[in-house]
């Protein structure tokens, strides 16, 4: 088989329908497969999945849900030479498969690529910040790139190479992950000027996504993905370019030194600790409420830093036990 579109979702109904029709259009030219992996949805992502040519897995056990394994989920299960994973709340530009597989076959050295990511959703501070910063973050134009967030197209061979496609401890980052096993081998990623996906994320406000993240685990990708590259090849780039464990040391050194003044009475030394961060991350934002989100965010992502890389592992290769939920007639192929 050419190639699968694999989505990962949980209570996706809102945007389903959308990914699933684009997914649909993007494989059906080319004679490949759509694979949904469900993490457990209650609401009525799959009824309305029923209605599509696409196989339907499940995670059988739901505590073992996380985006590290709904997308080795869909890795798991899928046949084509090529793979692409879409996420349940976005919609694939159905001529980017194409395009993709195209690049790949006249570069063989690029184990995947990626394509310009619209982000339909604006008014979280997350994504105000991300809409500033793509045009000048190389890793969001074309040409050779360290990650593929937001999705790619890979090649099934590079990713079997490299043992899993996704690391199904992980609570985010799992493109980054990925990215720095195959770079390890020599594989290299791109990025290419076309359109590939919209991404309807999180509509909900920025403080009350990361208080989420912190409960959910997600915040703790960071120290996840340290974790799992101890004594692996992939290690020296994991600390060259996963920012947040910087961004963790140096939050962690800021915190013993507000400590620090507050036991010995120093209060403008306090004082000074407490408007340097902010009044610089207002000045790199150009917004004082971007600039307070922006050190909030660090200091949560400092917390989650530690917090991931204590969290109990389950080795990356073990497979996933899921149940066929495909209905009879509904199978794509």
């Amino acid at each position: 088989m050419k190639v699968t579109v694999g989505i990962k979702a949980l209570n996706e109904e809102r945007h389903i329908a959308a990914a699933l029709a684009s997914a649909v259009a993007a494989v059906e030219p080319l004679g490949g497969e759509v694979v949904l992996a469900d993490s457990g949805s209650t609401d009525r992502t799959l009824e309305i999945a029923a209605d599509f040519p696409v196989r339907v897995v499940q995670l059988a056990n739901t505590a073992e849900r996380c985006c590290g394994a709904g997308a080795q989920l869909a890795f798991q299960h899928a046949e084509g030479d090529y793979f692409y994973l879409l996420d349940g709340d976005m919609v694939l530009d159905p001529d980017f498969v194409r395009a993709g597989i195209a690049y790949l076959e006249q570069n063989p050295e690029i184990a995947a690529v990626g394509g310009r990511v619209r982000e339909m959703n604006t008014e979280a501070h997350e994504f105000q910040i991300r809409a500033t910063t793509v045009a000048r973050d190389r890793n969001w134009l074309p040409g050779v790139v360290d990650r593929l967030d937001c999705g790619g197209l890979y090649r099934t061979e590079a990713v079997r190479q490299v043992g899993w496609f996704a690391d199904r401890n992980l609570h985010a980052f799992e493109e980054f992950e990925l990215a720095a096993r195959l770079q390890a081998r020599g594989w290299k990623l791109a990025r290419i000027d076309h359109a590939a996906v919209d991404h309807y994320g999180h509509q909900m406000d920025g403080y009350r996504l990361l208080w989420k993240r912190l409960k959910s685990g997600y915040s703790g990708a960071p120290g996840e993905v340290l974790r799992g590259a101890l004594s692996r090849a992939h290690m020296p780039i994991v600390l060259k370019r996963l920012s947040h464990v910087r961004v963790g040391i140096v939050v962690g050194g800021w915190w013993l030194l507000l400590l620090a003044s507050l036991l010995t009475g120093q209060w403008l030394v306090l004082l000074g600790l407490l408007i340097a961060p902010l009044a610089f991350l207002t000045f790199r934002r150009r917004s004082l409420k971007l600039g307070l989100y922006s050190l909030t965010a660090w200091n949560v992502s400092a917390l989650g830093l530690i917090m991931g890389l204590f969290r109990r592992r389950v080795s990356p290769e073990t497979p996933l036990a899921a149940r066929d939920m495909t209905q009879a007639g509904v199978k794509a192929g």
